[in-house]
């Protein structure tokens, strides 16, 4: 027994949400109204307040020689219906081409025009007649002068048809956020497994059942050991204030939205073409047009196109989108894009694979043992001399190796293993160094020395902090700017000792040589 709806019946939310729940898999508005018992005109109410589209087929093209074969067909045979079904074509289309023709195709049967075509041919008077069928006096007149109603408009007897123009249509104001529940995806699409990083169709309905049940997107993102973020675009992206979240319309956008290639926004003709054209021969930059553009289209969505959008129309020669003489009004005026390497492919400086200072040992950060160095050059002017300078951890006690001119691996590496012979091996542990290539040679540094050598991150002068501190204070010595060279190497001796004897404050206003010192004698 079928369900009867009454006119003043209400339904809850509940129903409502099982409803769209329903459309959501698939099933159509009035297959899901029927399942629920409700009105189908109810279901389609709530669908038109949704603001939720119906998915719907391309409309077909058809050609000149389409339309002629139509009305060539229409002369033999009358019937709109019998020759769209012979040729294929849809029967509403063929209704329309008739209709603009001029072809009536339709036929009263109006029971009180019969009635009264009837009483009429039988000679009963034109007013006598319409009081017996009911009908008003200018439907009578029309129906006596062999007039036609239609729809908002009337048929004469010569095939003339005049349309009137239709009321102004009742205003519907729809939810500004809307969505399409019905976009076409291919079945074979939608089921093929991407990757594990991306949703799949069994977590979104878990997200929309969690979600259902009040959980925060923080508690819905650890259910689904996802991070939060995911969670949040998933139901920013995906959700309406009419809806809610439907997890079979997420599917179905979701898949649509990786489709590619996408059309490029600049390859075609049109107002953004041409705002980005212009700006770009007043020479602003890509960035300047696309963030002013929003600001000039406040309200224009279609007026919006991302930086790399424009340089890739520039660039990419064989996409056509814009001129290429617009390469020259670029800031840089490349002709070409240069590609940036990433830090992460950086061409190695060392043969020999360093060890990061993440692998050193802990009881160096300690600073209690002495025999853990840092390292460093520095530089003179235009780079054509260095010194070399080494600076113990615990003590702050400052070594100097004489360069002169020539600061390569080779004698970077002979210079420091003539340095440190001269300590005991009891202060030769370990020695920490930037990623210069002056250090490349630290496997046979380290074998002359049995020094294991950890290199800092790349641009982390912090981890080298007592080297770096050290460095400026040998530049009251050394100022930038001066030929390093000039310096002999007893000269350096005699500043590392001045400064080792230099008292500082986070030794209790020890020297480095007084509390180099107290260590040996401890470890003695």
């Amino acid at each position: 027994m079928s369900p009867k709806f009454g006119r003043s019946h209400k339904f809850d939310e509940v129903t409502r949400r099982d409803f769209f729940l329903l459309v959501d898999k698939g099933l159509s508005v009035r297959v899901a109204a029927l399942k629920l018992g409700i009105s189908p005109n109810t279901a389609y109410m709530w669908r038109t307040k949704a603001g939720v589209s119906a998915s719907r087929r391309a409309n077909r093209k058809y050609s000149d020689e389409d339309r002629a074969e139509f009305f060539r067909r229409l002369e033999l045979n009358r019937n709109v219906t019998v020759v769209a079904r012979e040729l294929g074509f849809v029967r509403v289309t063929c209704f329309k081409w008739a209709h603009e023709a001029g072809i009536y195709t339709g036929r009263d049967v109006s029971p009180k025009r019969e009635e009264f075509l009837r009483l009429r041919k039988d000679g009963v008077p034109r007013a006598e007649a319409a009081r017996r069928v009911g009908a008003a006096p200018r439907s009578a007149a029309d129906w006596d002068l062999g007039i036609r109603q239609i729809h908002y408009g009337r048929v004469y007897p010569d095939g003339r048809i005049v349309r009137y123009k239709m009321g102004a249509a009742a205003s519907v104001r729809y939810l500004s956020s809307t969505q399409s529940y019905g976009q076409g995806v291919e079945l074979e699409r939608l089921d093929r497994p991407i990757s594990s990083r991306y949703l799949d169709l069994a977590q979104r309905e878990q997200i929309h059942d969690l979600r259902a049940h009040g959980m925060s997107i923080r508690s819905i993102a650890r259910e689904l050991c996802r991070a939060p973020s995911t969670v949040s675009r998933e139901l920013s992206r995906n959700t309406t204030s009419s809806v809610g979240y439907l997890p079979y319309a997420a599917q179905r956008a979701a898949t649509a939205r990786r489709q590619r290639p996408k059309a490029r926004k600049l390859l075609s003709e049109g107002p953004l073409r041409d705002y980005v054209s212009h700006r770009l021969s007043t020479r602003w930059s890509p960035e300047q047009i696309c963030h002013r553009m929003v600001k000039d289209f406040p309200d224009d969505e279609t007026m919006r196109v991302s930086t790399e959008t424009v340089y890739q129309a520039i660039y990419v020669q064989a996409r056509g989108a814009l001129k290429r003489e617009l390469v020259s009004t670029l800031r840089r005026g490349g002709s070409e894009r240069q590609p940036r390497r990433s830090p992460t492919h950086r061409t190695s400086r060392f043969v020999s694979p360093l060890t990061s200072i993440a692998e050193r040992p802990d009881d160096v950060e300690l600073r209690l043992v002495p025999g853990h160095w840092e390292g460093d050059l520095i530089v003179g002017t235009l780079h054509r001399s260095a010194i070399a300078t080494l600076v113990e951890r615990a003590t702050r006690y400052t070594m100097l190796a004489h360069l002169g001119h020539d600061h390569n691996a080779d004698t970077v590496r002979d210079s420091l293993i003539n340095v440190v012979q001269e300590l005991p091996q009891s202060l030769r542990h370990t020695l920490t160094w930037d990623q210069g290539a002056e250090m490349s040679e630290h496997a046979s540094f380290t074998m002359a020395t049995d020094m294991k050598v950890y290199f800092c991150d790349p641009a982390s002068p912090w981890q080298r902090g007592s080297n770096e501190n050290t460095n400026g204070l040998l530049r009251e010595y050394f100022p930038k700017g001066t030929d390093l060279s000039k310096y002999s190497a007893d000269h350096l001796q005699a500043v590392a000792s001045e400064l080792n004897d230099r008292p500082r404050k986070t030794l209790g206003w020890d020297s480095p040589a007084e509390r180099l010192c107290a260590l040996l004698e401890s470890v003695n």
